[in-house]
């Protein structure tokens, strides 16, 4: 039987603050071959989906080489209920999402057991508009047509809240498309939806695409990113989109959210420690497609909110910290 997993704050208790050692994970699952793991990612073209993409094809030639097979899916909300389902080993999700699965909230209508290995990057909110279109800040949003992101995608979590602190029900409702990246693209090329708010990393290559043949309006969310964290905690952060993506000219100000690598706890603790090897020798090339300029070290990869770490991950963190 797999041991309890631990929170951060314990890991993080003992290996930061010098307290009495953590008992180790029982070492249950760890004979025989490995097991090929099903990591669940998002939607082909996505950052999610390049993510687990190269997750799979660093482990096959990354020592300790475990076996991990990457499947397309419309990302978070999917995710964590194919793990719940016991369909995937491993998945990726937005933190908003997975908390709320993990408190059987919002689009789960029981708690999850889920774990996490690791938070890998921060999303960065992306909403859009054509630079000379009527949308200029988030109150010009009201009663028109926006993409939302599709239907069982974290974003689709991240819209439904960020409209709400912003005032956009009832009366005031934007037309929600329930529509993936490529198809939001699209829509907003033909005219079709007059914003896309989309959650990815810096620079998501898409909309960069976009910026190229539409010029764009980058609507600032910093008063939305302090609704948010007041209303959910700090699962919600101001983050800062660099001038120079998409055309901006100046720096704007939007919300962040975490990413987090998960695992059912059923996970052998053996492959979650070597698929966390695996992320931590090779997270450049992980991280290339998906954010620029990003990194991933341990003491930022440890903070996973409520979510309590694998064992697995546990004893991973702890050979890093000695």
């Amino acid at each position: 039987m797999t041991a309890r997993p631990i929170s951060r704050r314990g890991l993080l208790r003992s290996a930061l603050l010098g307290g009495p050692a953590l008992a180790l994970p029982g070492c249950a699952h760890e004979d025989g071959p490995r097991r090929r793991l099903t990591l669940a990612t998002g939607a082909p073209g996505g950052p999610y989906h390049a993510f687990g993409r190269a997750l799979a094809a660093e482990a096959a030639r990354t020592p300790p080489y475990p076996r991990v097979t990457a499947v397309s899916s419309a990302a978070s909300v999917d995710n964590l209920r194919r793990l719940t389902a016991g369909s995937a080993d491993l998945a990726l999700a937005m933190a908003d999402a997975a908390e709320q699965a993990l408190h059987g909230a919002g689009p789960f209508t029981t708690p999850a057991r889920v774990t996490a290995l690791a938070r890998v990057y921060v999303n960065y909110t992306h909403l859009l508009a054509p630079a000379h279109g009527p949308v200029r800040q988030v109150a010009d949003l009201a009663g028109r047509p926006v993409a939302t992101g599709a239907t069982g995608s974290g974003a689709q979590v991240l819209a439904g809240r960020l409209l709400r602190v912003a005032g956009l029900t009832g009366g005031r409702a934007v037309r929600e498309q329930r529509l993936g990246l490529a198809e939001s693209v699209a829509a907003l090329r033909r005219g079709t939806v007059d914003a896309v708010l989309w959650a990815g990393g810096v620079p998501t290559p898409a909309l960069s695409t976009l910026a190229r043949r539409v010029p764009l309006r980058v609507v600032p969310l910093e008063a939305e990113a302090e609704a948010l964290r007041a209303e959910y905690g700090p699962v919600y952060s101001a983050v800062t989109l660099p001038a120079g993506v998409y055309g901006l000219t100046a720096p704007a100000t939007t919300v962040g959210v975490g990413n987090y690598l998960l695992a059912r706890p059923q996970v052998p603790d053996r492959d979650a420690r070597d698929t966390l090897r695996v992320v931590f020798d090779r997270w450049r090339v992980l991280l290339r497609e998906v954010t620029a300029g990003a990194r991933l070290e341990p003491r930022f990869a440890v903070a996973t909110g409520d979510l309590p770490l694998h064992p697995g991950a546990v004893a991973y963190y702890r050979s890093v910290y000695g």
